[in-house]
């Protein structure tokens, strides 16, 4: 008993919860994935990610313990320990969001690089089983998509064949997907080069003290754009993601100040 109360006071740790809540909790939606959904800290204002903007979509019976880690590909994020915390503290009825690729893809690092067809499933299939293992429900979600738009303003993708693999891991498996990479592409086609700007971190010189040399990142988001790309994710998921509020999803305008921003980051900390 002693063994296993420290076991659960470290996972209990690593995620935020007191031990008595990693015992006795309400339903909890999990997400492994990267910097593109990973909770960010009061010095990265207002960067965020849509793990850290999903709690504003979903009801307050229902927790999000947003394990994303920054840099993280489906390899490292498992070969570091992080999937073996998350599958620690997750519960039968509880909800894993799966959630790669923009790292995956890194062919010079080998400690992150997979293959589409081969490892980089092989790797998610750790994710899918082992929530299975305790009695939980795994949900891939396909990457979201970057700002990419070429010239003449015509956005094109940029994720090459792991959104693709990770839709046919999902039919042979019978796990529910969302496919973010789809849902985020057509916003960013439909908003066009300039207003994207607006969800991705584009700053100017002095706007936030945070980035006093400004900043115009076309991966990561700031505060309205995870709020957004959370609300795709949320939209999507149906009854795959357990308590999502109507209410929010309807409401056009949900304001930066849902989200908080920790001390650190969580999931580096």
């Amino acid at each position: 008993m002693l063994l296993r109360a420290a076991a659960a006071g470290a996972v209990a740790s690593a995620y935020g919860m007191s031990p008595a809540q990693a015992h006795g909790r309400r339903r909890t939606v999990f997400v492994a994935g990267d910097s593109t959904a990973a909770t960010y800290a009061t010095a990265d204002v207002p960067r965020a990610g849509w793990g850290q903007a999903l709690p504003a979509f979903l009801r307050p019976e229902v927790a999000v313990q947003n394990g994303a880690l920054s840099g993280a590909s489906s390899k490292s994020f498992a070969d570091l320990g992080r999937l073996d915390l998350i599958l620690d503290a997750i519960k039968p009825g509880d909800t894993l969001l799966v959630s790669f690729g923009h790292n995956d893809e890194k062919v010079e690092d080998p400690a992150r690089y997979t293959e589409p067809w081969t490892t980089f499933q092989d790797y998610l299939r750790l994710y899918l089983d082992g929530a299975r293992a305790n009695r939980a429900h795994p949900v891939l979600v396909t990457p979201v998509e970057r700002r990419r738009f070429r010239a003449d303003g015509t956005p094109y993708l940029s994720h090459g064949e792991y959104p693709d693999s990770m839709r046919a891991l999902a039919e042979a498996t019978g796990t529910p997907l969302i496919d973010l990479t789809a849902l985020s592409f057509a916003l960013w086609s439909t908003l066009g080069p300039e207003a994207t700007k607006d969800y991705f971190l584009w700053l100017d010189p002095g706007e936030q003290p945070n980035y006093p040399a400004g900043v115009a990142d076309n991966t990561h988001f700031q505060a309205h754009g995870a709020i957004e790309v959370a609300r795709l994710v949320a939209d999507a998921a149906g009854c795959d993601i357990p308590g999502v509020d109507p209410r929010a999803l309807h409401n056009p305008s949900i304001p930066d100040s849902v989200l908080t921003w920790p001390a650190t980051r969580p999931a580096e900390s």
